[in-house]
């Protein structure tokens, strides 16, 4: 039985604001076909094309949940008004196949028809809204598959991102962005640190665009992984080289475009708030590619065009928490130390014997957790930097930790139940080239 949305649901949406959100929506979406070019890039030339199909085939699965039923879970209970489950997720039911957020009302203002829409309580349709949080979602899951190139069964791969994503990333987004228990709610575990007395969060976690949600959810997963599935074969005897380092370039660049969607966007409205995120996303991205060649320069006495490329990733993924809190200056900070970080932890795989092949973990992971406890530190209003207390460097730490605990627990429990299916392709086929094992394809016509 389909349930009548509360009339507080429905309101006349924004033009501008609602412009910008689909122009958004389209940007983030673009970052997952820039991904697959970064990351197909990275690959070898007889794994470009699987590289590429993992991040394709993300956008086909997880967009078609993420209708059916990936929104509810995420943000239902904003739209029905009924309570979530323990904080965790929204009813998968209540909105599933996303059809009542195409409902309409009409209603009489100064004696003129106005036609009101589903917002549920934003100034842009909840039809936007769902169209820009599926795009998170799909680069979210993408983001995985660079830490297991060259050697997964394609098939076991899709399977995971259907489960993966429903299991993991929608309840991740509801408990940080839906009013669940990782929010400033007077139910989440903030207020109940740092809550006032009619229950609200005097500090709130901050996680403007997605540290928790996006980096160290799909930094925890791809490090789980590459220790399930296991390394390729001549791991650390063999040199992975890219094999195409302008397509690095390139997704580099088409990724850096796409996150003004990803940062500003996640503003929800054309306004001065997401100027400020424009520029602190570029400010911190700047720095970190700084930072990394920097590294570079002193260890290796060159700046290569990989390590630019993976320095512009690593300050996008550090900001992409703290757009919204931080000045300029603190998002240059911010940057530059990112750069440096992600740069230093790419070799801990050669370290600890983890086949990262991408480098998911040192970019996504270690990045994605500096910025989200970075804000602690260097947040305008709440920094301790800034003259102010302890309590945003705890909120924060405790986030980064829950979502480490969540994601890891629960992906690996995913990766054992999928074990049947086999994760890992022959070491024949991966000799030969997975293109041609699981696609019948090759990138290149070389006879």
């Amino acid at each position: 039985m389909v349930l009548a949305l509360p009339d507080d649901a429905f309101a006349v949406p924004d033009a501008g604001n609602t412009a910008w959100m689909l122009a958004s929506a389209s940007m983030v979406l673009l970052m997952t076909p820039a991904l697959a070019f970064f990351y197909g890039g990275l690959a070898r030339g007889k794994s470009v094309l699987n590289m590429m199909m993992m991040s394709f085939g993300s956008i086909a699965t997880v967009s078609v949940v993420y209708v059916l039923w990936g929104f509810s879970m995420a943000f239902g209970n904003g739209i029905t008004g009924d309570d979530d489950i323990w904080g965790v997720f929204s009813n998968p039911f209540a909105l599933f196949g996303s059809n009542q957020l195409m409902e309409t009302k009409e209603i009489t203002e100064n004696g003129e028809a106005v036609e009101q829409v589903v917002t549920g309580g934003l100034t842009i349709p909840s039809t936007v809204f769902l169209a820009f949080q599926l795009t998170f979602a799909v680069i979210t899951v993408a983001l995985i598959s660079g830490a297991l190139a060259e050697r997964v069964k394609f098939s076991t791969w899709l399977v995971f991102s259907v489960i993966w994503a429903t299991i993991v990333y929608f309840p991740l987004s509801h408990m940080v962005w839906g009013g669940g228990i990782m929010s400033g709610s007077e139910n989440g575990f903030a207020a109940w640190m740092f809550g006032t007395t009619d229950g609200a969060a005097t500090v709130p976690p901050i996680d403007f665009a997605g540290g928790t949600v996006v980096h160290i959810n799909a930094g925890m997963a791809a490090l789980v992984l590459a220790l399930i599935v296991g390394a390729r074969a001549g791991f650390g005897k063999t040199a992975y080289r890219p094999h195409n380092i302008p397509f690095v370039m390139l997704g580099a660049a088409l990724l850096w475009f796409g996150w003004f969607g990803f940062n500003a966007g996640s503003e929800l409205a054309a306004d001065m708030v997401a100027g400020k995120v424009w520029i602190n996303t570029t400010a911190a991205t700047a720095a970190a590619m700084i930072g990394w060649l920097a590294v570079e320069w002193v260890r290796d006495k060159h700046a290569t065009s990989v390590g630019a490329a993976s320095g512009i990733v690593a300050g996008l993924v550090a900001i992409t928490p703290a757009c919204g809190a931080l000045t300029p200056v603190g998002s240059l900070i911010l940057g530059v130390i990112a750069g440096i970080l992600s740069a230093l932890a790419i070799g801990l795989k050669n370290k600890f014997g983890y086949d990262d092949s991408l480098d998911v973990v040192g970019v996504h992971l270690v990045s994605g957790l500096w910025g989200t406890v970075a804000i602690g530190l260097l947040a305008e209003e709440t920094g301790l930097f800034y003259g102010h207390d302890y309590k945003q460097l705890v909120v924060q730490i405790v986030i980064a930790l829950f979502a480490l605990v969540f994601t890891g627990v629960l992906t690996l429990v995913i990766a054992l139940i999928l074990k049947p299916l086999g994760w890992k392709i022959s070491q024949e086929d991966e000799h030969n080239g997975i293109d041609e094992a699981e696609h019948a394809e090759t990138a290149y016509e070389l006879a």
